[in-house]
């Protein structure tokens, strides 16, 4: 009866939203999944004595994901394991770093498609990554007896638990969460919140954050050299980079940048904004405010309309090279922090030993920059006004920006861990 209740409420919703939807898939482009895969008619596993379903909703949790696969694959490889993603950039990314193994869309979460996916995988165990947990998928898989576990487990203050807090939803939550068998929480703040949406308190423990074990430690990405050579940079000079931005924060940005080249003209400049839908709209403004853009997609300048020779700033219009152009930086800004839009992650930088800046609103990532902040391995702005200044403190001292990245890459070396200890408790559930 909660299943078929469940089912009625997603198809009114559906009949609804539908407009929505298309105008949505338009905008985005093709799905990049078959659409039987949204009705759980997903591919066929191998056989095999054992699976493992993991699931990540979009990009930062399937590379979230990274080492705990990893883990898997080199502990059980007898066992077979299937990922799933909801967005196209998440599937994309995980048909990228799993091209040998069986990944496909996450289905919508009617109890038939639910039914139809969990026939076809015959899954052990299901592993959601961070919060992903869908009240069908729930209800279906542990009435067959299926665990369903939280990995890497974290649950944001301001939207999520407000969302769970409504009176309606907060009765689905509790019935759904007090189904979960395991969560593995990054601290003990998510940790809580997770007992009081209904998870029973000793099933949860936390185990730190896998980011700390999933950030690359590294001076060098492959590829970066060739890249900087596609695009026209200059490595003799500094380049500022903007990583995963946000609606808001390139006009933002460009402000900061013309105030940067009154003092440091040599200054570079790349943006990459964090969704793809969003390029063009980030190489218009671009041109708009009177610099050339050099976007990496096309390799061909947009000037703007009667200027001599201006001033170019390089657009990151391509997926998955968002390290890349970190590790060509001399200082990099993290987007989505200056707009509340919850922040993004930290750990790629870190790992690469970059001096970053951030802005206020971090809320998605916060013990990660907590973490940071306490180290003095990041440089944190309380509005965009101070953006610029932060820039040139950095560019005008070598020996801060290099202090302040070796903190940054110790900081995350000192926390590692957390892949083992999740995934010691993913295997005792198949035993």
């Amino acid at each position: 009866m909660y299943s078929i209740l469940l089912d009625l409420i997603y198809a009114l919703a559906l009949a609804i939203g539908w407009p929505w939807l298309l105008w949505r898939r338009r905008q985005r482009g093709p799905a990049g999944a078959p659409w039987r895969e949204y009705f759980g008619l997903v591919p066929h596993r191998s056989v095999a004595a054992e699976c493992i379903w993991v699931h990540g909703v979009s990009l930062g949790e399937i590379n979230a994901a990274r080492t705990i696969v990893g883990e898997l694959r080199r502990r059980r490889p007898d066992a077979a394991i299937v990922l799933s993603a909801t967005t196209r950039t998440g599937l994309d990314r995980a048909r990228s770093l799993y091209p040998n193994l069986l990944t496909f869309r996450f289905p919508l979460d009617f109890s038939f498609a639910i039914r139809a996916a969990l026939h076809r995988l015959r899954p052990s165990a299901i592993v959601l990554m961070e919060l992903e947990a869908w009240p069908n998928l729930v209800e279906v898989a542990t009435g067959r007896g299926v665990p369903v576990l939280i990995a890497n487990g974290r649950v944001t203050g301001e939207r999520s638990m407000r969302r769970f807090r409504l009176p309606l939803i907060r009765s689905l939550a509790r019935r759904m969460f007090g189904k979960i068998r395991w969560v593995g929480a990054q601290d003990e703040t998510y940790a809580a919140r997770f007992v009081e949406l209904g998870v029973a308190a000793a099933r949860v423990q936390v185990t730190g954050s896998v980011k700390y074990d999933g950030a690359d430690v590294t001076d060098y990405v492959a590829g970066q050299e060739e890249l900087a050579a596609a695009m026209g940079m200059d490595l003799k000079r500094p380049l500022w980079v903007c990583g995963s931005t946000g609606p808001g924060e390139e006009a933002h940005i460009l402000d900061a940048y013309a105030g940067v080249l009154r003092e440091r003209p040599e200054t570079q400049l790349a943006i990459v904004p964090r969704k793809p839908e969003r390029f063009d709209e980030a190489a218009a403004l671009i041109v708009q405010r009177g610099f050339a853009c050099l976007r990496r997609s096309t390799g061909k300048p947009e000037v703007p309309a009667g200027a001599r020779e201006p001033r170019p700033v390089f657009l990151g219009d391509s997926m998955g090279e968002l390290r890349k152009f970190y590790s060509l930086a001399s200082v990099v800004f993290v987007g989505r922090t200056l707009a509340p839009m919850g922040g993004s992650d930290v750990m790629e930088v870190a790992g690469l030993a970059k001096a970053m800046i951030i802005g206020p609103s971090n809320e998605n990532f916060a013990e990660a920059v907590a973490l940071l902040m306490a180290e003095r391995a990041c440089r944190q702005i309380s509005s965009a006004d101070q953006l610029a200044g932060a820039v040139l403190e950095l560019l005008g001292d070598a020996a801060l920006r290099s202090e302040t990245g070796r903190r940054a890459r110790e900081a995350i070396l000192r926390r590692r861990g957390a892949t083992e200890r999740t995934v010691e408790r993913i295997l005792a559930f198949l035993s």
